[in-house]
């Protein structure tokens, strides 16, 4: 049976800064944190350092939001920073089994499919003979994912926006975003829903560089979708979901329309411990987490 959990707080802070042409140029970010029913953002801040509009749109479908803004030749940094917290929904692991394609809900369907990173179905003949016999669960998840991590090496300057999920497997080493892809095409060539999250590395090893955006899996179980990090490089309990979608494709940081070079982007993330509060430091754990 699920169980209650005590509440994660995550302090939030991302920096970009750009350098933009002569002519101008367009932005989308996909840096705010998403609202969910386990996942509650407050004390919102947000400065842009040109005096230009900014529109904050909410996807009515996936739940994530989206800034856009036309910027001005010359410098321009963002600074977001959010409070949040994550009550997150768990449940042991042997109680998810999956759910018959006939049963799940229609908003869960799209997540079946091949896509532009993840062609599941150049992977069935492989994904079936793998993970075919085992039982239909989280537990067939599991093992998913821990045969990605077995072939593939996490390196990193090795892969880039074209890599798709054929190609990590192909090329054996990749960072967080190509194994998210290559497990997500395995889960749905065996007709398991699943999807690219996007958020941020939170309890990396220092050794892999500064804090950075992470990419990981949610996976449809039971009724609602699971969290998996194949890359196995962050902590899950501390992850603030910024987007989801099919693949890397749908949740971009940032779509840049215009000539612009950019700086890496400098990411703050702590937790906030008080056990007054039932406030605690994310960890690992053998629990299944949701913040669905």
């Amino acid at each position: 049976m699920p169980t209650s959990a005590p509440t994660v707080r995550i302090q939030l802070e991302v920096e970009l800064q750009y350098h933009v042409g002569e002519h101008g140029a367009d932005f989308i970010w996909n840096i705010h944190a998403a609202h969910t029913p386990c996942q509650t953002v407050s004390a919102e801040r947000l400065f842009i350092s040109q005096a230009v509009v900014s529109r904050l749109d909410t996807d009515p479908f996936s739940g994530n939001r989206y800034l856009r803004l036309h910027a001005a030749p010359g410098p321009l940094t963002l600074v977001y920073g959010a409070t949040v917290d994550l009550a997150h929904h768990r449940a042991d692991p042997a109680t998810l089994g999956e759910v018959a394609v006939q049963h799940l809900p229609p908003e869960v369907l799209g997540y079946l499919y091949p896509s532009r990173y993840c062609q599941s179905d150049r992977l069935i003949h492989t994904a079936i003979a793998e993970f075919g016999g085992l039982w239909q669960g989280h537990g067939r998840v599991q093992a998913i994912m821990q045969w990605v991590q077995s072939r593939v090496s996490f390196t990193s300057n090795t892969s880039n926006s074209s890599t798709s999920a054929v190609d990590t497997l192909i090329a054996r080493q990749g960072v967080c975003r190509d194994f998210a892809h290559l497990m997500i095409a395995l889960c749905r060539a065996v007709n398991i829903p699943a999807r690219f999250a996007t958020g941020t590395d939170y309890g990396a090893d220092p050794v892999l560089g500064p804090p950075d955006f992470h990419a990981y899996v949610e996976v449809y179980l039971g009724d609602r979708w699971y969290i998996f990090d194949p890359s196995g490089t962050a902590i899950p309990m501390g992850f603030v979901r910024l987007g989801t979608g099919r693949d890397a494709a749908d949740v971009a940081i940032a779509t840049i329309f215009g000539a612009v070079t950019s700086q890496p982007p400098v990411i703050r993330a702590h937790a906030v411990v008080d056990a007054a509060q039932g406030l605690v430091e994310p960890q690992r754990c053998a629990q299944a987490l949701s913040t669905s």
